[in-house]
């Protein structure tokens, strides 16, 4: 069975899994039992593509740590679309651990955090949600009557959208679509996406000893005096929390360098250039130009490839990039995945330099320690995905 989708149906949520049928079409108009009930058919319904073959799991796999395992003209870089010739720009990023970025906001002069997607567009996870069907390179609907009319046609969806919002959802298109996203939102909110049960979480309870690899890489991670990682990746500075997340959800432009590859796929072409934050439609200010919101570090050594463009493909390639800013070594500007220097950032205005240049040059020994620390934010589930 399905070892992800096993643990759907423990927790009593997986009701088209538990009877072996197809999601939400048992034959009966019965609504679910809860929003998040619904929200778990409606994430794996290949239905609400338009040619009946995406689904929400396509690109956030529960068996891959809800991110796209699935290779293409760009490898695994960027998401195929429902119409299989479709390519994103962007990688998929996890879903796990998602419900606790909160809304996009302005924390200060110039300052963003929270947001859903690498720009912060989607306030929340319910805004989020609308976002893929109604993407012609992602799931494709042409507008919200017509995954509305794809709900209308499954007895126990219209059962449970009139139990969720009335009679008028089995005739209004948009409040439909509202009620389908805020059950997704709520299925993404359930502990399945953030379970906490890490070696690094079983280590915080007394329950798992580290390495000593791995406690030289934690100490090195949260020592402002060796490096930087702490500054973006820490949400609760201070004492350690059982709920860290490790993003602080700001946005900063770190230089990544454009994905050829990916572009070459996805015939984007090589003379466009991400705005990452700027194409946030709320954001005008152009000093937001290449600023991508900074990712949880949960599952990171299980959710490759990475960087908002999915550029690299090694956990350990990342680090190595992060030194290239501290160590004036000549070996340390080269990208261990090419064997040539480092490519220019995509966006070279607005890099967040006193962060990146914070802390002295890391040695190979430190680089395998923080990666080995970083295996450790691995939920239980997934931990068999780092012998692959």
């Amino acid at each position: 069975m399905h070892p992800v989708k096993s643990v759907l149906i423990l927790t009593g949520l997986s009701l088209g899994l538990a009877s072996g049928v197809a999601w939400g079409d048992d034959g009966t108009s019965a609504p679910f039992e809860s929003l998040e009930a619904w929200g778990e058919a409606l994430f794996f319904d290949t239905d609400l593509s338009a040619n009946r073959t995406q689904s929400c799991a396509s690109c956030h796999d529960p068996d891959f740590a809800f991110t796209d395992p699935r290779e293409g003209p760009a490898g695994r870089a960027v998401s195929l679309g429902d119409d299989g010739v479709s390519l994103g720009d962007r990688n998929a990023p996890t879903a796990t651990y998602a419900r606790f970025s909160p809304a996009f906001h302005a924390a200060g002069e110039g300052i963003y955090k929270g947001g859903q997607f690498h720009d912060g567009r989607a306030a929340t996870l319910a805004d989020q949600a609308k976002g893929p069907p109604l993407n012609p390179i992602e799931m494709g609907m042409p507008d919200a009557r017509a995954v509305a009319e794809r709900l209308w046609e499954k007895p126990r969806y219209r059962a449970t959208l009139q139990a969720l919002a009335g009679d008028a959802a089995l005739g209004d298109a948009d409040l439909a679509f509202d009620t389908m996203a805020r059950a997704i939102g709520a299925f993404e909110e359930t502990d399945l996406f953030a379970p906490f049960d890490s070696k690094y979480d079983r280590f915080l309870r007394g329950e798992a000893r580290f390495t000593d690899q791995e406690e030289l890489g934690r100490l090195l991670f949260f020592s402002e005096q060796f490096t930087n990682c702490n500054i973006c990746h820490q949400l609760q500075p201070g004492p350690i929390a059982p709920d860290e997340t490790f993003s602080n959800y700001e946005y900063h432009n770190i230089g990544v360098p454009a994905n050829p590859a990916a572009r070459a796929a996805n015939g984007v072409g090589d003379l466009h250039r991400d705005r990452g934050l700027l194409d946030n439609p709320d954001i005008s200010d152009p000093t937001q130009a290449g600023k991508f919101k900074v990712p949880t570090l949960r599952n990171v050594a299980v959710t490759g490839p990475y960087m908002h463009n999915g550029v690299f493909e090694d956990l350990r390639s990342v680090i190595v990039f992060y030194n290239k800013y501290n160590s004036r070594l000549d070996e340390s500007q080269i990208n261990p995945e090419t064997g040539q220097p480092f490519g220019p950032p995509e966006i070279a205005e607005n890099i967040s330099l006193s962060d990146l240049e914070h802390g002295p040059a890391l040695d190979d020994f430190a680089i395998d320690a923080i990666v080995a620390f970083l295996e450790t934010l691995t939920d239980a589930r997934y931990e068999h995905l780092l012998e692959d």
